[in-house]
């Protein structure tokens, strides 16, 4: 693990992919099996398919929490180490680093899980807290990371994945509206400007001229590479830097009382909320939300259809 993590393969992945596999290697290195050494300690010849197994389906499980990223044990977390040891077993295979992929054929975990789509009253009032909060001097007590609301805000007029609110750039602008490159096999399209999406869009232009002033760090002449979401840095924020964000966000809304324990929700689940809220028929939504299939549309659309009765009297 430690040569693949220096390797050219794993320099060459996406920003994305390097830091889950980075964290799912934090994982393993830090869990503890019951040899008393953690899995990262094992020696790879114990390492086969059925120890494999047990890693997986405990981190899965949420069992035997070691280290502060032990909220995040779930059963997406199971699914996300198996696939990081299988990517790395075959990087080794043919270097003579291992023999075989220890992790090919695991019982993988299921990753479906609750949305939680906030209601839309809620989440109006969570993201106006995080504009307040955001507002504030930067590292008081209270304050917030000043971006996050206005990437909820773009995630739910675009009905946006989180990493493509963080790859949008100036070249994703025009007259007519926001151009949407989508994940995950998804259709692009291009949402048209709303005074939301317009103001979100704006003030995180002029939040970014002004780091970029203070940094005295060079424009970028390429339009595609002017990154709209920055941190204080003038650098594109990360993955790992908005789920802190986020994070904290959402603990803040909790303890001030907007938000009920029960409500918390990702920002994921603001996509479930934006395709719900979406007009028009399921034919419309799909267009909206860039989806190949119904079943997709269906995933996230939890609107309930009004449909008249069988009689007329």
């Amino acid at each position: 693990l430690d040569q693949h993590a220096k390797s050219a393969a794993f320099r060459k992945l996406a920003q994305d992919t390097q830091e889950d596999y980075i964290r799912c290697r934090k994982i393993i290195n830090g869990f503890q099996t019951k040899l008393g050494v953690p899995f990262g300690k094992l020696k790879l010849r114990k390492v086969d398919l059925p120890v494999v197994q047990v890693l997986v389906d405990a981190v899965a499980d949420g069992k035997r929490r070691h280290d502060d990223d032990a909220e995040k044990r779930t059963p997406s977390s199971g699914a996300h180490v198996q696939r990081y040891l299988s990517a790395a077993f075959v990087w080794g295979m043919p270097r003579g680093l291992c023999k075989f992929n220890a992790a090919q054929g695991v019982d993988m975990p299921s990753e479906v899980g609750a949305h939680r789509m906030p209601d839309l009253v809620t989440m109006k009032a969570v993201v106006a807290l995080f504009k307040r909060r955001g507002g504030l001097p930067t590292r008081t007590k209270g304050s917030l990371a000043p971006y996050v609301w206005a990437v909820a805000v773009i995630a739910y007029e675009c009905r946006m994945r989180s990493v493509e609110v963080r790859s949008l750039t100036d070249a994703d602008e025009t007259n007519e509206g926001v151009i949407v490159d989508r994940r995950k096999g998804s259709l692009g399209n291009v949402t048209r400007w709303s005074p939301p999406l317009r103001e979100a869009w704006d003030w995180l232009k002029v939040r970014r001229q002004g780091i970029w002033a203070r940094k005295r760090l060079p424009i970028p002449h390429r339009p595609q590479d002017r990154y709209l979401v920055v941190a204080e840095t003038g650098r594109p924020v990360i993955k790992s830097t908005m789920s802190s964000a986020w994070r904290r966000a959402i603990a803040i809304a909790i303890a001030t009382g907007v938000l009920a324990p029960e409500e918390k929700f990702g920002l994921h689940a603001i996509k479930h909320r934006a395709i719900t809220d979406t007009k028009g028929n399921k034919a419309e939504k799909q267009l909206a939300s860039g989806h190949k299939t119904m079943q997709m549309v269906n995933h996230y659309d939890h609107s309930r259809p009004v449909v008249d009765p069988v009689s007329d009297t």
